[in-house]
């Protein structure tokens, strides 16, 4: 079975989303376990958006977001455990590691999920590392009274890109956990306009 699927609801076929690009193996299984042990012991916090504490923990390093007053805010720097991550995932992007200033490590306790959403028009790459145990990544986006669907199984140490048409016009979400899942997203900042 291929990585990407259709979803059944949507009798439509549709291509994979222009801008997105993926690849199975970003990191070895000893790689995976050693960054795990380390990430396990980060200062995660529920998830807060807007009042709500969703069923997810995570940590941001170099910039977080706060959905209470809109913006971007410092944080501390990407931590060095970080760091050879970040450069395979800039390398699969095609782009310096510098320019992912912000790294966002969410914790996905079994029965976790992530509702439909665009990341924030402040940030444009997005790249996401599946840690631990395989997720599905659903795509939707509205097309005339009619919504598109896709769906791409991530599989444990692989890396997914957002870019362009797939990072504007589509949103995503994470289907409900049914193991302990991490994962890593590294995004680059907007071009000011």
């Amino acid at each position: 079975m291929s990585a990407l699927q259709l979803d059944l609801l949507e009798p439509a076929p549709v291509a994979l989303p222009q801008g997105l690009r993926y690849r199975p193996e970003l990191i070895s299984p000893a790689d995976e376990a050693a960054l795990v042990e380390e990430i396990a012991a980060l200062p995660f916090r529920p998830f807060e958006f807007h009042g709500y504490l969703g069923n997810r923990r995570t940590v941001s390093f170099g910039f977080r977001y706060d959905f209470g007053d809109q913006a971007m805010h410092e944080a501390e720097p990407i931590p060095d455990l970080l760091l050879p991550l970040r450069e395979r995932a800039a390398d699969f992007a095609g782009i310096a590691a510098a320019a992912l200033p912000h790294a966002l490590v969410t914790e996905y306790a079994p029965g976790a999920r992530i509702g439909w959403h665009r990341d924030r028009p402040v940030f444009s790459d997005v790249i996401g590392a599946s840690l631990l145990a395989p997720c599905r990544f659903r795509l939707r986006r509205q097309h005339g009274d009619k919504w598109q669907r896709a769906a791409l199984d991530l599989a444990p140490r692989s890396v997914y890109l957002l870019r362009g048409p797939v990072r504007h016009d589509w949103q995503h979400s994470i289907a409900p956990m049914q193991e302990l899942r991490y994962s890593v997203t590294f995004r680059r900042l907007a071009e000011p306009r």
